[in-house]
């Protein structure tokens, strides 16, 4: 309890039982030692009640003098509202357009259009091909076709005036057209000398440099679409029923400390027998150029929801000895307001909210601030209301 004067009392108390004093002879044998203590004990013995009893007349005369000794603590009125619950899954982004260029056909690279970093436009021109084996090549089958039309036209005579065998004349035929077909497949590699980007984006990887022998399929640059990106998670298969194409989850990059919503565009066909986890992907925008693939980000799937109940902070359920969850609510006592202790049952928790499943039913003011080392029945007084 707070006391007005607290350096005039204090003085008092010291001046009558012999506070320091130079003057005062202090006894050095025990006996005497103790006697002087229960001396000075009945003295603080009767000022104790003498302030009392002082303090009882002031506060009739002024109650406000005597200071507040209420405990003071904050509370809010509980009102049903709804409850959702969210599982939180690690993935990372991706890229969803992340495209191999390749050339068709194996040729030295003559020169490079790009590198790393640019902007790529689709259908841009990024290497020529040296196909000079190729036309080589060409020039022979020209050479050879030009002699098996003339060996074909020969034969085509001959057979027309019935002298020689079918065979020569079907032998001859098929040499030539089989060099016409190679001569046409020839032609069509030749157009394949310049290798174009099939997407726009950026040249995310120079793989081959001008110089260096292009291979079919083997890629020269990597494109990166840094627009179409997505979170991948790896989600367990208890929670398979939660997880439904289009459904909104929250997505947040915890190094650029970023959240946005997305919706799940894709669910994985099969489940993972090592980790018993489906893979799920959900869409983002690329609202931050730091948004890149490979970025650790977490995905917050909900996987419980329930409207209209009671909720409490987790902080302010207090436990018995024998296990029994409680909480303090407040309600008018003699001189004001007054703890009551309130049994609970909770049940699911998230984001520091917990349901109350039994002991509220909403209206009731919840104590939160000051709540521990509260007693039943004890006064309360409210500083602020959440």
């Amino acid at each position: 309890m707070k006391y007005i004067f607290p350096t005039l009392v204090l003085a008092i108390v010291l001046s009558a039982c012999g506070g320091p004093s130079t003057t005062e002879e202090v006894p050095q044998d025990l006996e005497g030692k103790k006697a002087l203590l229960r001396e000075k004990k009945q003295v603080l013995s009767e000022l104790t009640a003498e302030i009392t009893a002082l303090e009882k007349e002031i506060a009739s005369l002024d109650p406000n003098i005597i200071a507040d000794n209420r405990t003071a603590v904050t509370a809010t009125k509980l009102q049903p509202e709804d409850f959702e619950h969210f599982v939180e899954i690690q993935g990372t982004v991706q890229a969803d357009d992340y495209i191999d260029v390749t050339s068709e056909i194996a040729g030295r690279i003559l020169k490079m259009t790009v590198k790393e970093g640019d902007n790529v436009r689709q259908g841009q021109l990024i290497a020529e091909l040296d196909l000079e084996q190729l036309k080589k090549q060409m020039a022979e089958l020209e050479t050879s076709l030009d002699l098996a039309k003339t060996v074909h036209e020969r034969q085509k005579r001959l057979w027309d005036q019935n002298i020689g065998s079918e065979m020569q004349f079907l032998e001859a035929k098929n040499n030539k057209e089989r060099l016409e077909k190679s001569i046409e497949t020839l032609e069509y590699q030749l157009t394949k000398s310049k290798v174009y980007a099939p997407v726009s984006g950026v040249a995310e990887s120079v793989i081959l440099q001008s110089g260096e022998l292009a291979s079919p399929g083997a890629p020269i640059i990597q494109i990166l679409n840094p627009n179409k990106l997505k979170v991948v998670a790896d989600v367990p298969e208890s929670y398979l029923k939660a997880v439904q194409p289009g459904k909104e989850v929250k997505v947040t990059f915890p190094a650029l400390d970023q959240e946005q919503k997305a919706r799940i565009s894709l669910i994985g066909n099969t489940i993972d027998p090592n980790n018993r986890t489906l893979e799920v992907e959900a869409n983002i925008s690329k609202t931050n150029s730091l948004i890149k693939p490979n970025l650790l980000a977490v995905m917050y799937l909900q996987d419980y929801k329930e409207e209209n109940v009671i909720t409490v902070p987790i902080e302010v359920v207090q436990q018995e000895v024998g296990g029994k969850d409680f909480v303090f609510v407040t309600e008018e006592g003699a001189k004001g307001a007054v703890a009551r202790k309130v049994f609970i049952k909770t049940g699911k928790s998230y984001g520091g909210e917990v349901i109350v499943e039994d002991g509220l039913d909403g209206g009731e003011t919840l104590i939160l601030d000051g709540a521990k080392g509260l007693a039943a029945g004890q006064e309360v007084k409210i500083k602020t209301s959440k």
